[in-house]
């Protein structure tokens, strides 16, 4: 671990507001694609993000003082934050469903796949990660589109390597039985996924090119 990253990790720890501003610049796209993946929505992805760092600040205090980077504890952060979302969203759907019945609302989310380049290919990959079960589409977006290895996905995941491992696995069998032609190798989205959209009221924009610490 170099000097910078171990300075970084007891600023964090702290609670240095200017060390946050840092560790948001460095990875808030990453954590924006990466909740995008979970939740193919880009709205949510921006929900997303302001839970994970609010999160983040939250539990600074269990931060390891010895490590490498941050990003694979924020993605770990941003899968669970996730998770709650999703329950919450379940809840909220459950309890309008007891309501009368109101005017239909249009759902723009093909509009918004449609600004997405190779839609097609999205579409077609977006139907077989459905077919997944939560705990592989996880293991996926960490390993597979933001790049951590095994043992940084277990830890972000907070499962064991070997857990890791299989859950890759059977993802990856069950996508290539599902996109076919696609094969056992799982497309990646061109990068940047956001490079359409722009997370609002933060400092980093969607649009640019996206270097590989951001994936």
């Amino acid at each position: 671990m170099d000097t910078n990253t171990r300075r970084l990790r007891a600023r964090v720890r702290e609670g240095d507001a200017d060390a946050f501003g840092e560790l948001f610049d460095a990875y808030a796209r990453s954590v924006y694609n990466h909740g995008f993946r979970l939740t193919g929505n880009w709205a949510s992805a921006e929900d997303v993000v302001s839970l994970t760092f609010l999160e983040a600040w939250r539990l600074r205090s269990k931060i390891d003082p010895e490590g490498g980077s941050l990003r694979p504890w924020l993605l770990g952060v941003a899968t669970n934050v996730t998770r709650n979302t999703r329950r919450t969203a379940r809840r909220h759907a459950a309890a309008v469903a007891r309501l009368p019945r109101a005017e239909a609302v249009p759902d723009f989310a093909d509009e918004l796949a449609d600004r997405i380049d190779d839609a097609r290919q999205l579409a077609l990959v977006r139907a077989a990660l459905a077919k997944l079960r939560r705990a592989e589409r996880e293991v996926l977006a960490l390993c597979v589109w933001s790049g951590l290895d095994y043992a940084s996905a277990a830890a972000a995941l907070g499962v064991p390597v070997g857990t890791v491992r299989s859950r890759l696995s059977r993802a990856r069998k069950k996508l290539a039985a599902a996109v076919g032609e696609v094969g056992a190798e799982v497309p990646a989205p061109r990068e940047p996924l956001v490079r359409h959209g722009q997370m609002r009221g933060g400092r980093v924009s969607a649009a640019g090119p996206t270097q590989e610490g951001n994936r």
